[in-house]
């Protein structure tokens, strides 16, 4: 019997079924690791790989016609792109010159001429911030052209205050910004659609301050100029000049 049995005899014949079970233990684990089948490791084709599974032979495939990503519906035109509904995308931009050659009014019938985002205080501090980020090195502190760039020997840009640009729609701002214009390249990656409306609010004050004629600036007519005011029952004309130099 095994109660008869030295110690020694007892634990060895014990051995084997040890080492049996740990064997089996340690087996079981690695092929249980080696049949790990995470998502990540699965079979798949890479970008720009070929493949004989579809008919034309590419492993990624372009979206369906008409498709949308979530939350990419762009159905505000004027918003995203700063252009009006229903014109004609071929509408050729029309300019009047001087007598030096100098372009003095140019018209884009296409682009909006008011804001599409509420004109308000933190509008005009977001773009003044980004102004200053990507604008200023090129345009200058106050958009007359002189940034540190050009100080050093890069082309300059045209001054926001010229006639041509102070007469320009808020849209043709926007569409320099997104789509590039002349040298300038397009920063439609780089800024999103919100801040390139605020950079055009911006240039908007920008022009403000340092024209003597707001009105050329602003859409509407601006208070101050050619009023008639009633005190009573006598009426009079203001002629006096509107603020920062008059009207003219």
């Amino acid at each position: 019997m095994l109660r008869n049995k030295p110690r020694a005899e007892v634990m060895k014949s014990r051995i084997p079924g040890r080492t049996l079970a740990v064997a089996a233990c340690i087996l079981t684990l690695l092929f249980s690791v080696g049949c790990r089948y995470d998502m990540q490791d699965q079979p798949r084709y890479k970008q720009y790989k070929s493949s004989e599974f579809f008919g034309d032979g590419k492993a990624m495939q372009d979206p369906p016609d008409g498709t949308v990503a979530r939350g990419q519906l762009q159905e505000n035109k004027a918003l995203y792109t700063g252009k009006k509904e229903g014109v004609d995308i071929n509408a050729p931009v029309e300019s009047t010159t001087d007598a030096k050659g100098n372009t003095i009014v140019a018209t884009f019938p296409n682009d909006v001429e008011e804001l599409p985002l509420p004109l308000t205080k933190e509008l005009l501090e977001r773009g003044e911030q980004r102004y200053r980020v990507f604008c200023i090195v090129c345009h200058g502190p106050v958009g007359k052209g002189d940034g540190m760039v050009v100080r050093r020997g890069y082309p300059q840009p045209t001054t926001y205050h010229d006639d041509r640009l102070r007469n320009a729609p808020v849209g043709h701002f926007f569409d320099v910004i997104t789509n590039g214009w002349g040298k300038m390249n397009g920063y439609s990656s780089q800024i999103p659609v919100a801040d390139r409306w605020a950079i055009v609010a911006y240039i908007r004050a920008l022009q403000a301050s340092q024209n003597p004629n707001p009105k050329s600036v602003t859409a509407g007519d601006t208070p101050g100029a050619n009023e008639t005011k009633t005190d009573g029952n006598q009426e009079s004309t203001n002629t006096e000049p509107a603020a920062n130099g008059g009207a003219k």
